[in-house]
């Protein structure tokens, strides 16, 4: 079953409506800091980590990513589209995308996330993963941000817990093993949320706590301070 971790998925379908009006024509992972769009960071990223295939869900002005982006060879990845008529949430996304990420684990992160995130230290994290009988998650966690004071889970010794401290703040990167998602039918909307509760609750979630440079870039002031900060680098 197992693809040593070689497939990411790059969720690209929200609409943006905190990043408006820059989104209103353009759609949010194509919005630019540092001279490239924020998924071209992510996109970039991942391939330096070794991952070859790089799945991304498109709704909203979704031709407009796959005409940017291309067959992604110019960052030595394949890139696979898999669009959706109204954005279906991650859990959905996940489950309309699933022949194209096939079997076994895989990086999912969302295209509006901007870190220094080493995705190749994920590799023995997928193998533990995949070695288990039932279908686990492994998320990366990063300190509460001033917006979200209480963090959304408790992580101890590595394993994450739905109650507890210390409590952190998910980070919008995780492991996940695809049989999570085989009976949930392609076209459904659905959020990752109970999925997270569930595997969290049955012990089946590990966690690590990532402190480097890590924003979901959410406002065009956020933009705009990434874009800065990237331009002075």
């Amino acid at each position: 079953m197992t693809h040593a971790l070689k497939t990411a998925m790059i969720f690209a379908a929200g609409r943006g409506e905190r990043m408006r009006p820059l989104t209103d024509t353009c759609p949010k992972p194509l919005l630019e800091a540092g001279g490239k769009p924020l998924i071209v960071w992510q996109i970039e990223r991942l391939a330096a980590a070794g991952i070859e295939t790089i799945v991304i869900n498109h709704a909203w002005l979704g031709a407009q990513i796959e005409t940017a982006l291309g067959d992604g060879a110019r960052w030595g990845v394949a890139l696979r589209y898999s669009p959706e008529t109204e954005a279906l949430e991650t859990a959905g996304g996940i489950a309309q995308a699933l022949r194209l990420i096939g079997d076994g684990v895989f990086i999912a992160v969302s295209g509006d996330v901007f870190c220094d995130f080493d995705y190749s230290t994920l590799r023995k994290r997928a193998e533990t993963l995949e070695a288990r009988n039932e279908p686990g998650m492994h998320l990366v966690m990063v300190p509460n941000p001033p917006f979200h004071p209480k963090g959304d889970f408790a992580l101890n010794d590595g394993v994450l817990a739905l109650d507890g401290a210390p409590r952190h703040t998910f980070g919008n990167i995780g492991l996940y093993d695809t049989r999570m998602f085989r009976d949930l039918a392609p076209g459904t909307c659905r959020a990752l949320t109970p999925y997270y509760r569930e595997t969290i609750a049955a012990g089946r979630a590990s966690g690590e706590l990532y402190a480097g440079r890590w924003e979901n870039v959410g406002t065009p002031a956020q933009l705009r301070a990434l874009d800065d900060e990237l331009r002075t680098r």
